[in-house]
Order: C-alpha cells, then structure tokens, then sequence
C-alpha cells in the first residue's frame, strides 16, 4: 500500500460523522421520543429496539462476509456498499422521526419497526464495508491507530452534533416547551440535519478512497466459494483466534455501558439531576469533548508502549468516573439542577471512554494480519462483523431489560417530577451496571498477545509470503 496520505486520512476519517450522528440520534432519542412524545409504553419500546439491535447484529457479519467475497474493478470490496448504505440511510433516517403521534398505539409500534429495521440496515451495509476499510489502507502499526484515532473523531463528533449541540440547536426552551427535548417539532429537524451530514460523510469516504482501489483489489488473498457453510466455517475460525477473542468480549462489555448510558442517560439527567436541555449539553458536551481532544494522547501512549496498555488505562479512568457518579446519585437532592458538579464525571469518563472507542478497533485490524499469515485469506469484513454482532447482541439484551427497568422502577412519563425511589433507582442503575462492565472488560483483555514487535514480524513474514 501507498504511504498513508493527510488527504485520505481525513477524507475518511469525516465518513463516520454521518453514521455517528444518526445512529446516535436513534440511541439517544429514540426511547425518550417514542415513550415522551408518541406515549408507547416503556416496555413496547424496549422490544422495538432490542429486535432492531438483533437484526443489526445478525445482518453484520453477513455484510462483512458478503464484501469480503465481492469482487469488481471498478468498486472493489467495499465501495459501491458505500453508495447503497449511504443513500439509504438518508430517506429511511427522516421517515423514522416523521411518525404522527396521533395514530394508535399498533400502527405506530408497527410504523416504527419497519423504519427501524430498514435503517439499521442501510446502516449496516454502510458502516460494514467502511470499517473494513479503515484495516486496509494502511498496514503500518502506528498509522492504523492513526486512522482509527481520526475516524473516532468524528464519530465523537456526530455524537457531540446530536446530542450537545443537538440540545441546543433543536431543544431550546420555548414558552410553549419549557423544557426543549418535549418539543415534536425539535426531533423533526435533527433528522433532517442528520440526513444531509449523512450524504456529505458519505461522499467524502467514497472519493478519498476511490484511487486506491487497484492496490485494495491487488491485496486480496485467495477466496474459497461464497456459501452459507463457508461463512459459517469463517465465523468459527474468526472466534478461535484468541487475540481476537479477547477484543471481542472487552469490547462487548464496554458497549454495555455505552448502551446504558445512551438508553437512560437523558431520563437520569432529565429526572435525576433535573437538568435542562442547556445543562444536558453541557454535560454530554464534556463527555464528548474529552474524548474527542483525548485522540492524540492515545496515539502518542499507545506509540510509546502497546495498543493494549492504553485500553487498560481508558477502562481505569471510566471505572473512576463511574464511582464519581454512584456519589453523585447518593447526593442528588444537593446537587439538583446544577450541572456543574457532574463535570468532573464528564472529563474523567471522556478522556477514558475516548481510548475505549478507538484502540480496540485497531488491534483488530492486526488479528486480522494475524489470521491472514495463518490461513492466507484476508478477512477484514467477518473480523469486524462478527466483532459489532456481539457487542450488539449484548446491546439488544441489556436494552430490553432496560425497557422492563423504566416500567419496573414506575418511571411515568406523564409524571412532571418522577418518584424519589425511581429516579435514585434510574442512576444507580447506570451507574454501578457501567462500573461493572468496565471491569469484566478489563479481565476480557487480558489474554491478547499482539505486540508491537510481533505485528512487525507478522507483516515481514506476510510480505514474502
């Protein structure tokens, strides 16, 4: 491959803001949107969204599989899936917040899981193929923590647009809203935003990369016929690699946390904390600006000791921030209404959480290397596949206790102020659920084994092969 180009890399990189966005939109707004603003039950919602997540996992490794086997000189492994998702996602993205809350209970619950369905699978057939992507562009040890540090980036970013900017942008207080986020009108107009970042991000992914295309496609390794017994046969061989094991299950664990962050955090802030849309911005706006500016510090870590040593780290610093929250929860009633005091979990947890998005990405592109010298095929698309099935399956389960959690807590939506034993029950939940994930995730990891040193020999070794 080609020296790793500034223009390539940023090019790229700024293809993960869109599907940032969106997908954060749908994690974050999606629960409150339809038990808030359409009035679907807690636990309705908490079937809709765990059968989305199946769906999404399930239809990953499938889509990794089928780029792995696709050949065309002209689009390669993974570009025209570029084109499809991307357009997809866009239409299917603004259908999803333009459901009428005045229509029964069934035919919204129905409305929504076939937009969330069919949105989750332009989702996948984008960022499937994009991922993969990301582990063939270059094969120096370094310069894929680079990549991975910039795509996290602007994933970070659509994350910061949708929710702290978002919280400003579509959610001001109104005097027909006081409270922004219960406005319909707000949920309406992020998605159209998200829709247009979506197309851009898309385009500029495609173009960067569409040059490379010759040394990708002169890099496929040998193929075996494209069956179901042969995806299932590299599924298996995938989950034997023990390095790659390892980052599935850490990974796995820390997405729990993030799906529990994501699926209650506006409900703890909102309830808990009684935050406003501003105060909620600022909060989710630390969160992500810490992880975001934290990128370089990875780089510069991992540079100097191992991609593994740097995980270790991040998953310290995020089980400190989530003890700085069980004492926040302890304390709610103190720090009601201001923000200020949930900063410090903001900037601990952020700058933790921002080595947990991207070094694991990473190391997977070099088990990928690792199989490819054992078994002479590459695999990049069933490697991270079969890495965003697991972590989404366990997703989709916690999600759904989650949904029976807001019922079984008596959280009520037409409720102005929940019950005191409800919103102390909503944190804590968070909170020590998060800390407990952050620490099976650091058991999972210990088992890798790929260094610095031994990637170089594994490359050497890949060359003359």
């Amino acid at each position: 491959m080609e020296a790793l180009k500034k223009r390539t890399l940023w090019g790229f990189g700024f293809g993960n803001i869109g599907f940032g966005l969106t997908t954060q939109i749908i994690s974050a707004y999606l629960v409150f949107y339809a038990t808030v603003i359409l009035k679907m039950s807690g636990a309705s919602i908490g079937i809709l969204v765990s059968i989305g997540i199946i769906w999404d996992a399930l239809s990953d490794p499938i889509m990794g599989y089928l780029s792995d086997m696709t050949r065309s000189s002209r689009f390669g492994r993974r570009h025209l899936y570029l084109l499809i998702g991307g357009v997809g996602t866009v239409i299917v993205n603004l259908l999803l917040w333009f459901i009428p809350a005045d229509l029964g209970q069934l035919t919204k619950w129905l409305l929504m899981i076939v937009f969330v369905l069919f949105v989750k699978t332009f989702l996948t057939i984008y960022i499937t193929p994009y991922t993969a992507l990301a582990a063939e562009i270059s094969d120096d040890y370094t310069d894929r923590t680079r990549i991975q540090a910039v795509k996290t980036t602007f994933f970070l970013l659509g994350l910061f647009f949708a929710t702290a900017l978002g919280m400003f942008l579509f959610f001001r207080s109104t005097p027909e809203y006081p409270v922004g986020q219960l406005n319909p009108n707000g949920y309406h107009n992020m998605a159209i935003f998200a829709s247009v970042v979506m197309a851009a991000s898309m385009l500029s992914a495609y173009f960067s990369t569409s040059r490379l295309i010759p040394q990708l496609n002169a890099r496929i390794m040998r193929t075996e016929g494209g069956n179901i017994s042969q995806f299932f046969k590299e599924i298996y061989y995938a989950f034997k690699n023990v390095d790659f094991r390892a980052v599935v299950l850490g990974y796995l664990f820390t997405n729990i946390a993030s799906a529990l962050i994501s699926t209650l955090g506006l409900h703890v802030y909102t309830y808990t904390f009684g935050l406003n849309n501003n105060g909620i911005a600022i909060i989710v706006g630390t969160q992500l600006a810490m992880s975001i500016l934290s990128q370089p510090f990875w780089i510069k870590y991992t540079d100097r000791t191992e991609k593994k040593e740097g995980v270790k780290l991040g998953l310290l610093m995020a089980l400190l921030a989530c003890v700085y929250f069980i004492a926040c929860s302890i304390f709610k009633d103190a720090l009601y209404g201001n923000v200020f005091y949930l900063i410090p979990f903001g900037i601990l947890g952020g700058f933790g959480t921002g080595g947990l998005f991207t070094l694991p990405q990473a190391m997977v592109a070099d088990t990928v290397d690792s199989q490819a010298l054992a078994t002479g095929a590459r695999q990049e698309g069933v490697f991270y596949g079969t890495l965003t099935l697991c972590y989404k399956l366990s997703q989709s389960v916690a999600i759904f206790l989650l949904g029976l959690a807001l019922d079984l807590l008596k959280f009520d939506s037409a409720r102005a102020v929940q019950l005191d034993s409800t919103v102390t029950g909503l944190s804590l939940l968070l909170a020590v659920g998060s800390a407990v994930s952050f620490i099976l995730a650091f058991y999972s990891y210990r088992p890798y084994t790929l260094s610095r040193n031994k990637m170089n020999e594994i490359h050497k070794a890949l060359k003359n092969s």
